[in-house]
């Protein structure tokens, strides 16, 4: 079934002919441009990634590497999300916002540059996710071909891992914006705080798959279960340093990490 699975995302890739892949440099992303390179060759295919305040400079580095490894044309453009209309405010709709700004980019990009489709990593998990960026695709012909093949997060973690992509277990990323609570406006602030925090518990002490959820002046961390031990054997030296980003309150979240935990506030 896996091999079948992938076999029809090349038939899907070849019909499209030659793509402008939106590269973030995640497990999604990441197997769509190897696919997409190994299917149409590379110079059928450009991977751009738009570099922006929600998007950590750890990451942008990182998805230089993976498309020079890969061996695919990469771009790099500069996009601000916080002066799209409508995103600071953190509305449910920000995605669809930021979305609809990244495709409005890279659409003439693939008109100037002759290619027939842009294409982003969205999946099959995410039709029963609450995802607003679909509909920003969906309006401008934006495709998703592992979606379109049906390929789940687990099977393209587990294809990806045949192909020899480094990122097949890689830690699920989104945008630093969906740290913070929805209604609680999004500053330049509040995204350095974020990354600054996250940053800290990934390297000292090798937490891989970590969020700091922000409520206001509350940073509310979350890890996988087994990582919590972590967290509080040193919840002291945890707790002065997120204080000196500017957190007053530092708290574990006992259910521990959740992919879109912010979305549980929606109605």
């Amino acid at each position: 079934m896996l091999e079948q699975k992938y076999e029809k995302l090349q038939s899907i890739l070849r019909d499209m002919g030659s793509v402008v892949v939106a590269f973030s440099g995640g497990v999604d992303s990441t197997f769509l441009l190897k696919a997409a390179v190994d299917t149409l060759g590379a110079d059928h295919v450009l991977a751009v990634t738009a570099d922006s305040e929600t998007y950590p400079s750890s990451e942008l580095e990182e998805a230089k590497r993976l498309a020079k490894w890969i061996g695919a044309p990469h771009e790099i453009i500069e996009t601000s999300e916080l002066a799209i209309p409508g995103y600071a405010e953190n509305s449910k709709n920000r995605c669809y916002f930021c979305k609809s700004s990244l495709f409005d980019h890279l659409i003439p990009l693939m008109e100037a540059k002759g290619f027939q489709n842009v294409v982003y990593g969205v999946i099959a998990d995410d039709a029963n996710e609450y995802r607003p960026g679909m509909k920003a695709a969906k309006e401008r012909g934006v495709r998703g071909p592992l979606q379109e093949a049906n390929l789940y997060k687990k099977e393209i973690r587990e294809l990806s891992r045949r192909l020899g992509l480094p990122t097949w277990d890689k830690p699920s990323f989104a945008c630093l914006s969906s740290r913070i609570a929805y209604g609680e406006s999004i500053t330049v602030e509040k995204l350095t705080r974020v990354e600054k925090a996250e940053q800290f518990l990934r390297q000292t002490f090798q937490i891989r798959q970590v969020r700091v959820r922000t409520h206001q002046e509350v940073a509310r961390i979350e890890v996988e279960p087994n990582d919590m031990a972590v967290i509080l054997a040193h919840r002291d030296r945890i707790a002065k340093q997120l204080q000196t980003y500017g957190y007053q309150y530092v708290t574990l979240d006992l259910v521990g990490y959740q992919s879109g935990s912010m979305n549980k506030m929606l109605p």
